[in-house]
């Protein structure tokens, strides 16, 4: 191939790279963008079913209420969350045989107008004396 065939070719090539990277670079910024949204959503779920197994434990003590499990559910989530879930709220129930609580709030979102909405709960036995 002669000099003058291969300027032709690289002419024609010229930009290439920059049109690559037009249509490449958003595919890319999503790609990051899920897996950060992925991420963010699996800790608050991971904050939300902890506090919840907190509170639970503390609602299903021997001596323990709804009222505790709720407190014991939201001390932990002021402690441990920080930014990660906002707008938490936490519900409880205690039977006879088990008690409940349940936290419900959002993830952070690094997609404008989107906020998952987490809710974990965790049940436990009410520890009882039996003879």
């Amino acid at each position: 191939m002669t000099r003058h065939g291969q300027d032709r070719r690289y002419r024609r090539e010229l930009g290439s790279t920059s049109v690559e990277m037009v249509l490449l670079m958003p595919a890319l910024f999503a790609v990051m963008f899920l897996g950060m949204q992925a991420a963010l959503v699996y800790h608050a779920r991971t904050l939300a079913i902890a506090s919840a197994q907190e509170g639970a434990r503390a609602a299903g003590a021997e001596t323990g209420t709804r009222t505790a499990g709720v407190a014991a559910a939201q001390s932990y989530l002021a402690e441990s969350a920080g930014d990660a879930l906002t707008g938490a709220a936490v519900t409880g129930h205690r039977s006879a045989t088990a008690a409940t609580v349940t936290v419900t709030g959002q993830a952070l979102s690094v997609i404008p107008g989107w906020r998952p909405r987490i809710t974990q709960s965790a049940s436990v036995p009410v520890e009882r004396i039996t003879s």
